[in-house]
């Protein structure tokens, strides 16, 4: 056996080569990730109201204080970069409520902005502290274009899902990248942190499906960018990296949890997958659903038009794509509100019966309703093979879902089908009027009017937020 340490992997360098020298000029980019900061920073401050989200806020050991640490907005906590990075990751994962990249592999790329905001704020507080500038608000939205561009590239061809790993394992690895970048790592020291990061253990994703599906979904993402803040210091300390760690025979990560087999890129990094996010807008439901809770919304008042109820239906045909199946098709039992925002059948059943669907429809209160699972049992999934072909298409992106409902004396109702939801980059005009309003009422939620007006001000302005330096534009959220 060779005892040569090799050259780094070649995934490593192209990652790292691009968070250290590729320069952020796209307009679109820029604004798109504007948008993204305050929809996920909403998210976050609605999943205050949750305590079992607040429940894992805070220092590990409480009362702890870290003078110049990094602020916890919406909170009065101040903490290390690492716990910060926790908390911030887990209140904006919270209610699963923003953005959404859906490729072979599907995930939240705004995850990264728990380690990224914590470190900007921690590093400012410092350098003011020291007499220096502080970073800037820019250098958080091209941070965040970096993390999604990683996360979403390596998605677009690698499914971490099909050998059971957890989607936030590219989290760790986009957050291990742009913060190493962030505190000052040179090439060497950051190829090792990203080196690191592939060689730590993965989640899986069992708290995700059947029959063990849970909260730890909500919390995974504080978890894995608090750890990628962690390993980009032990990095800055000049700790080695291991540079085959993803094609060493036996021991690299592609023999041992990837089946043998090396990556696929689709596209150089740049920028394309901030440009083409996915917002979450309307519903708190998972991505794959949304264009079917559009379409159980129009359905809703049609029932009544037609002088029918629920109890009058007896089967809904959910025409829909590979994935949605994969991932959200479910019968049986419904555990806790981790398990019914993962069911397709329950996300279009409660805007069919109610005409709504919010974060508190998935609580127990409501999902005691029988006529929910009624209903459920009669919802069947078929896959359209156009429907899988036009989400993978890289021009189209869809994720489309269509409802056909049968009542029980033959009647049906037209189908309604929905290619494109709200928060797709085909329907920016429709959304983002909207996702600003949310932002409004998720402010109100925390804070009194004055505080909201100044917040509103910086950030619905690109200009102003971009030069703003980070740990003011924090301040204004304690």
């Amino acid at each position: 056996i060779s005892n040569v340490r090799p050259e780094p992997d070649k995934v490593l360098t192209d990652l790292v080569d691009y968070v250290l020298n590729h320069k952020i000029d796209s307009a679109l980019a820029l604004e798109t990730a504007r948008n993204c900061l305050i929809d996920t920073l909403g998210c976050g401050l609605e999943a205050l109201s949750y305590p079992a989200c607040t429940k894992l806020m805070g220092p590990i050991v409480p009362g702890t204080i870290v003078p110049h640490g990094a602020k916890v907005p919406g909170t009065s906590f101040q903490l290390d970069p690492v716990q910060a990075a926790f908390n911030i990751g887990a209140m904006i994962r919270w209610l699963d409520f923003n953005d959404t990249w859906l490729a072979a592999e599907w995930g939240h790329p705004s995850d990264n902005l728990g380690g990224i905001l914590a470190t900007a704020d921690w590093l400012s507080r410092n350098a003011i502290a020291a007499g220096k500038k502080p970073l800037t608000m820019k250098d958080v939205l091209i941070g965040m274009i970096k993390a999604h561009e990683i996360q979403g590239c390596i998605a677009l061809e690698n499914s971490f899902n099909k050998v059971g790993l957890d989607h936030v394992l590219l989290v760790k690895l986009a957050s291990t990248a742009v913060v190493g970048q962030l505190i000052g790592l040179t090439r060497d020291e950051l190829i090792n942190a990203v080196s690191l990061a592939f060689v730590d253990g993965h989640a899986l994703r069992t708290y995700r499906h059947a029959p063990n599906t849970g909260s730890r979904k909500s919390w995974a993402a504080g978890d894995a960018t608090s750890r990628a803040v962690r390993l980009a210091l032990i990095a800055k300390t000049g700790e080695m990296g291991y540079p085959s760690v993803l094609s060493a025979k036996t021991w690299g990560f592609y023999d041992v949890l990837f089946n043998g087999n090396a990556f696929q890129f689709q596209r150089p990094y740049g920028s394309y997958v901030m440009e083409n996010v996915l917002f979450k807008i309307s519903f708190p439901a998972e991505f794959h659903s949304q264009t079917a809770v559009e379409a159980a919304m129009t359905l809703h008042p049609q029932l009544a038009a037609k002088g029918k109820r629920v109890e009058d239906i007896a089967k809904i045909t959910i025409r829909t794509h590979e994935a949605a199946i994969r991932i959200i098709d479910k019968k049986g039992p419904l555990n806790n509100p981790a398990d019914r925002d993962h069911c397709i059948q329950y996300m279009v059943a409660v805007p069919l019966i109610f005409g709504r669907l919010t974060a508190a429809d998935y609580e127990d209160a409501i999902a005691q309703d029988a006529r929910i699972d009624a209903l459920r049992a009669k919802i069947e999934c078929v896959e359209d093979p156009q429907y899988t072909k036009d989400y993978h298409d890289p021009d189209k992106r869809s994720i489309a879902n269509a409802l056909t409902v049968q009542f029980s004396d033959g009647t049906t109702l037209d189908e309604v089908a929905v290619e494109y939801p709200i928060g797709h980059k085909r329907r920016r005009a429709d959304g983002i009027p909207l996702l600003v309003e949310k932002f409004r009422t998720n402010l109100a939620r925390r804070f009194p009017a004055k505080q909201q007006q100044a917040i509103l001000d910086v950030s619905l302005d690109q200009a102003k937020l971009e030069a703003m330096p980070v740990n003011e534009y924090v301040d204004l959220y304690v």
